[in-house]
């Protein structure tokens, strides 16, 4: 046996996620570079232009993708544990709830729906308290970005309500 190595990691199939992680972390690199490469003759008198970080980012993103198809190859990521696909559902519900509400609905509505279904999958089973808390909350988020910082957030009618 060798040394620092438990008899399981020998023979431990390659990680699959890790190997997908690392084809897809290539995949963004090579369409970085794509991306890049249609920009020629930007950097004009100086080799430093705006081609010169996305490349750099595209080359670490590139080593990165090396790196964990490696380390996936030879198994040594921890084991992880079993994901809970439930609390995921609930989150990816809220954020696909709100953007397809908000321009109807309204900033505060529209995120006051992802704030309870995210509390919902945290684990906080009570959508008829979540729900008005989250509501006024972001009514309250609403107001000072939108009358106080003038910024533009998508009024609804519950803003139309006060204001």
């Amino acid at each position: 046996m060798i040394k620092g190595h438990h008899p399981s990691t020998a023979t431990r199939r390659p990680d699959r996620a890790a190997l997908f992680i690392a084809v897809v972390l290539a995949a963004i690199a090579g369409l970085i570079f794509w991306d890049v490469s249609r920009l020629t003759g930007a950097a004009g008198y100086s080799q430093v232009g705006p081609t010169t970080v996305p490349y750099a980012i595209a080359c670490c993103l590139f080593g990165l993708a090396i790196w964990t198809a490696i380390e996936a190859f030879r198994g040594d990521f921890p084991e992880r544990e079993h994901q809970e696909v439930a609390p995921v559902i609930w989150i990816v519900g809220g954020l696909a709830a709100q953007m397809l509400l908000l321009n109807i609905a309204g900033f505060s509505i529209a995120t006051g729906i992802l704030f309870a279904l995210t509390a919902r999958g945290f684990g906080k089973r009570k959508l008829w308290f979540s729900l008005p808390v989250g509501i006024a909350i972001c009514f309250v988020v609403w107001v000072i970005f939108a009358k106080l910082l003038l910024l533009s957030l998508p009024a609804g009618p519950l803003e139309r309500l006060f204001f």
